[in-house]
């Protein structure tokens, strides 16, 4: 076993797939970023409000106000050197560092394929994604034996980018195994109609049996497609069903880049034939630049060098950062009550577009005499903002502590916050959320089980 797995870890091929994986996934990066700015979101997501919900132990990350631009302006430059491959171990630490921060300025902006792209890049980080194709290689002697070969990598390093895409998809999968998403078709039962005025498949969005297609199709696809994509003779056909499925759920749901994100990141299952046909077609195209990029180009480091310094240091980091990969989903089961209720350990678990809530949160306050009055929600949050906060208990509990340091700083004492909030979950009557009977703002925000949220009235089976 164990001289297996040391034959695997000194299994090389060709450096083509990651290349083309390396480009496809800077320049996408980089329209996020120009995208993001276009649309004007960094000021009303960033800028624009006067409160933001940190994640727990995170409130130290805040927008920096107008230099908030600044930031992203570096992680769609460093998107930008990623993609040519220049200074790519520097580039991709900025850019890791950059997106993350922009991540954990404000949860309530929280999705899937933004935890998935802060993965990713933290991934990126350790693999020799530049060692072929690249700004860093143009200054590179070789010797005449060489020249007309393509650089060889360890085989791990691409299968890693496999095996993380693979856990999102197999995740995404298992967690659609619940009653309200095979048995009712929710929440698409929900969505699907509001679609009616898309060209040619309004009509049938409207059809009961379409809901229920979607919802089956989508479960089947996510648990199978890794394994699909791994398998030679089915490769085209599951990339295929990649290209249908993701340009779908574009048309049908507004998720921004994470459809193209994925099937670009699709492309590391096939052969490196068809990365070097990719890598060919570039070359052509941007061979007229050649001479303003080799002033850029440095030496690369000797691969010798490079293992001593990097072989001991990636395996254990790589080996925890997979073990969490594939535990963190599973911390749920550490808290009572049924999880799509609570939302304690939902986030980064790959539960991808599995809910439709729907609340409204009324705050109190009372100071030390009993007095008391009700809080208006939009003097604090935007609108999003306010969405968001009506039906996620950390978001509640951080927002009922934000009320009672103001209203404190206001000169009011022994200030108590509590909340009347009804919460409605995948298409059910909305019913009572909160004890509104507990001062939320005598609650320490912790990773322990949130007693204050009351019980579900039904049951949802499954996973």
């Amino acid at each position: 076993m164990k001289s297996k797995i040391h034959t695997y870890f000194n299994r090389t091929t060709s450096a083509a797939p990651l290349a083309v994986f390396r480009i496809g996934f800077g320049v996408m990066m980089l329209y996020s970023i120009i995208r993001f700015a276009a649309h004007g979101w960094i000021n009303t997501l960033y800028i624009e409000p006067q409160f933001h919900f940190s994640y727990y132990g995170f409130s130290w990350v805040q927008p920096l106000g107008n230099a908030t631009y600044l930031i992203f302006a570096l992680c769609g430059l460093a998107a930008l050197f990623v993609a040519l491959g220049y200074k790519y171990r520097i580039s991709m630490l900025v850019f890791f560092l950059s997106f993350t921060y922009i991540e954990l300025m404000d949860k309530t902006t929280y999705l899937n394929h933004y935890y998935f792209i802060s993965a990713l890049s933290f991934l990126l980080l350790f693999l020799p994604a530049a060692r072929y194709f690249s700004i860093d290689t143009l200054g590179n002697t070789v010797a005449k034996d060489e020249k007309k070969q393509t650089p060889q990598i360890p085989q791990w390093t691409i299968d890693s980018i496999k095996l993380l895409l693979g856990v999102v998809y197999f995740y995404a999968g298992l967690a659609k195994l619940n009653s309200d998403w095979l048995i009712k078709a929710m929440p698409l039962k929900i969505w699907l109609p509001s679609k009616y005025d898309i060209p040619l498949l309004g009509d049938l969005m409207q059809l009961e049996w379409v809901h229920y297609a979607f919802s089956w199709s989508g479960m089947l696809y996510d648990l199978f497609i890794p394994f699909l994509l791994l398998y030679k003779r089915t490769r085209i056909v599951a990339f295929a069903a990649v290209v249908i499925f993701h340009v779908l759920t574009r048309v049908l749901f507004p998720i921004g880049m994470f459809p193209f994100v994925m099937i670009v990141s699709a492309l590391i299952f096939f052969d490196s034939g068809l990365h070097e046909s990719i890598i060919s077609y570039i070359r052509r195209m941007l061979l007229p630049l050649k001479r303003f990029f080799i002033p850029l180009s440095r030496k690369r480091i000797p691969k010798k060098a490079m293992e001593l310094k990097y072989k001991r240091f990636i395996s254990p980091v790589l080996g925890v950062f997979f073990a969490l990969q594939l535990l963190l989903p599973w911390r749920y089961l550490a808290y009572p009550g049924e999880l799509f209720w609570t939302e304690e350990g939902y986030r980064f678990s790959w539960r991808v577009m599995l809910m439709e809530k729907m609340g409204s949160a009324q705050f109190k306050i009372v100071d030390e005499d009993g007095k008391s009055f009700y809080v208006q929600n939009s003097d604090f949050l935007t609108p999003f903002q306010e969405k968001q906060m009506s039906y996620q208990p950390d978001f509640i509990l951080q927002y009922a502590h934000f009320l009672g340091d103001h209203f404190t700083k206001q000169g009011h004492k022994d200030v108590a916050v509590y909340v009347d909030s009804y919460v409605a979950l995948n298409g059910r009557l909305s019913q009572p959320y909160v004890d509104k009977a507990v001062n939320l703002y005598a609650i320490k925000e912790s990773f322990q089980h949130k007693s204050w949220i009351l019980p579900f009235n039904d049951e949802i089976k499954g996973l």
